[in-house]
């Protein structure tokens, strides 16, 4: 039976899309807790994989190990790099990219990883999808745009870096998780796709702003998710 895939980082996160789940039940894969349910009568298995990338790669294999996904979709908060972009905006990932991946010593650009290149592509048909339902929301209060998302082991807080990672990869969100996610799915080929709802925008200060704007970003993110299954 093939399942719809959702990966979140945070416990929020993940609650906002139980709240629009039925029928779920519990598998547990080492300390994992993967829950099966409906969306809209779609199979689905939702799991919080935990911050980073070692924890945002290890959960996505063991997922296309020991469930029949057919694809994967990863949602959740982002930092806006772009002074475009203000909280509760949503990107959908165009194309991701590790920020902090760094084999410059051998002569390739910051971002690329050997065997993958520098950007791993969000699938093409799912991007649009999403686009479709998001263009097609009646009453939107907020800006959709369609982007690169950038992924490092770093709550970033320094303006600095924030202008230098949009700069340098046209990126328009960061975070710690997708690339990874996006990376295994590749490798793994299946399908994926990553949506970000923005929660702060680094400024020295804004690790509060996240603090406050966590459950907005995480209930549009499951808000957008249940549009998209309809």
């Amino acid at each position: 039976m093939k399942e719809i895939g959702i990966i979140t980082a945070m416990d929020e996160e993940r609650e906002a899309i139980l709240n629009i789940m039925q029928d779920v039940h519990v598998v547990q894969i080492y300390n994992l807790r993967f829950l099966r349910g409906t969306i809209l009568g779609k199979n689905c298995i939702l799991v919080k994989c935990g911050i980073g990338k070692v924890n945002a790669a290890r959960t996505t294999q063991i997922m296309i190990d020991n469930f029949e996904v057919q694809y994967i979709i990863n949602l959740g908060s982002g930092g806006s790099v772009n002074p475009l972009l203000k909280i509760g905006d949503v990107v959908i990932g165009k194309q991701v990219v590790q920020h902090d991946f760094d084999i410059t010593a051998f002569g390739h650009s910051k971002g690329y990883i050997t065997g993958v290149g520098n950007y791993v592509m969000c699938d093409r048909g799912l991007v649009s999808e999403f686009e479709k339902v998001m263009n097609n929301l009646e009453d939107r209060i907020y800006q959709i745009r369609t982007s690169v998302i950038a992924t490092g082991d770093i709550f970033i807080t320094d303006i600095g870096m924030k202008d230098k990672i949009h700069s340098k990869f046209s990126a328009d969100v960061v975070d710690m998780e997708c690339a990874a996610i996006a990376q295994t799915c590749y490798l793994d080929n299946i399908p994926f796709i990553v949506v970000r709802s923005i929660s702060d925008t680094p400024d020295g200060k804004n690790s509060a702003t996240f603090d406050e704007n966590l459950k907005l970003a995480s209930k549009r993110c499951a808000s957008i998710l249940k549009e998209f299954l309809r």
